[in-house]
């Protein structure tokens, strides 16, 4: 059996590690938002960039600040000190 770094060598990294994927989705899904509208609000053009930063693979701002932006409750998006309470 894989674990997440053998699968993702970046998850985990900083911020991203405590961050709840499962979380953020079952939030989205309540909202009925997909990765594309969060894309919208953080005005970036990949939704792959969404989905890495959901599941911890990297620590788009912008991405972070729209999901906070909308709703999605900072426990769950672990954010960097610096965006804590913006």
């Amino acid at each position: 059996m894989m674990n997440a770094a053998a699968i993702n060598p970046h998850a985990g990294v900083k911020a991203g590690k405590h961050r709840k994927p499962w979380r953020i989705k079952e939030w989205m899904s309540g909202k009925g938002l997909e990765q594309k509208h969060v894309a919208e609000k953080a005005e970036i053009s990949a939704v792959s960039i969404v989905s890495r930063t959901i599941n911890g693979g990297a620590n788009n701002r912008k991405v972070l600040a729209a999901l906070r932006d909308m709703g999605c409750p900072e426990k769950y998006l672990a954010l960097p000190e610096d965006m804590k309470g913006d």
